[in-house]
């Protein structure tokens, strides 16, 4: 488990203990684990492009992306 997937379970623990209703919790954790999967995707494809070419790299390393 990687430090991305930790921080996901414990902001789901402190979902489950937040003094919500059982649909604000579930909509709760439906948001959060579309937010990790956006963020995995966005990881995933920075990593592809950095592959392409260094200078796309270089210009994702600048705006703070990789």
């Amino acid at each position: 488990m990687n430090d991305k997937e930790k921080k996901l379970e414990e902001i789901k623990e402190g979902i489950k203990n937040l003094d919500l209703k059982e649909e604000e919790k579930s909509d709760s954790f439906k948001k959060i684990e579309e937010w990790y999967l956006e963020d995995k995707a966005l990881d995933e494809l920075f990593v592809d492009l950095s592959k392409i070419s260094e200078t796309i790299k270089e210009y994702l390393a600048e705006l703070g992306l990789v």
